[in-house]
């Protein structure tokens, strides 16, 4: 699991409630059901206008991006790809069959099946440039999408105020529901508010930097794997690969 993930939500939402508390505030004054149905119902049905069902379904999956660490580790990446490219330099590249079912990065152990099965190097760039490009359509969407909820949210939160105010200036003849009301009004400003920028939007930006670090991944073995066919010393290799490992940080 990604810690930060879990971490970034409890340490935010604990900071918020802990404020209010050391404020003198407390726990049920920010308990409103109903505000909560409001935004969070309003938002998701702005959603399902948005997008189409296959959209949100897919969004909602890549949730687990991020969650889960990244799939793609550059330092593995590399020794995979340096222990192979000594391989087929000492053996051939049908030895590498035999290291394929050791690969834990998918992309790479594709691309090692289709060079062992004697593809064209052109032909395994294109597939893994494919195979990227789709990748990153589907993460755009879903980063789309949770960004979207966390600009849907804020406002479905103004709404919901809006309609409390409503609610109170209907029952101004009994002054003592005017303060509970517009407390509770303004709850569903803070539901919004509050959604979108602990969990929506934060969402999205890391399934977009995850991505990213994924397209990189796979552009090291786009190198790694022409460098081998073209019999590269692994040295040559390990040098064109470093720039990736010392610089995943700042990509």
């Amino acid at each position: 699991m990604d810690l930060t993930s879990l971490m970034g939500p409890l340490l935010g939402i604990g900071a918020i409630i802990g404020g209010m508390l050391i404020e003198g505030g407390h726990l049920g004054s920010i308990l409103q059901f109903t505000a909560f149905l409001i935004v969070m119902g309003g938002m998701c049905g702005s959603i399902c206008v948005a997008y189409p069902l296959a959209d949100v379904i897919a969004a909602l999956k890549a949730v687990g991006v991020w969650i889960k660490n990244p799939t793609a580790n550059p330092e593995q990446i590399s020794a995979d790809i340096i222990d192979l490219a000594q391989t087929a330099r000492k053996e051939s590249i049908l030895a590498l069959e035999k290291k394929r079912e050791s690969i834990e990065y998918e992309p790479l152990a594709t691309a090692i099946r289709l060079a062992v099965d004697g593809t064209d190097p052109n032909i395994i760039r294109e597939t893994l440039e494919t195979a990227q490009n789709v990748m990153m359509e589907e993460r755009e969407v879903s980063v789309h999408f949770w960004e979207d909820c966390g600009a849907f949210a804020p406002t479905i939160g103004i709404l919901g105020a809006v309609l409390g105010l409503i609610h109170v200036m209907e029952n101004l003849d009994k002054p003592e529901l005017i303060g509970p009301g517009i407390a509770v009004a303004f709850t569903a400003t803070l539901y919004g508010v509050g959604s979108a920028n602990l969990f929506f939007l934060p969402i999205g930006k890391k399934i977009k930097r995850k991505a990213k670090l994924d397209a990189l991944a796979r552009e090291m073995v786009i190198i790694g794997v022409e460098g081998i066919l073209s019999g590269l010393n692994p040295k040559v290799i390990q040098e064109k690969l470093s720039v990736f490992v010392g610089g995943k940080a700042e990509s």
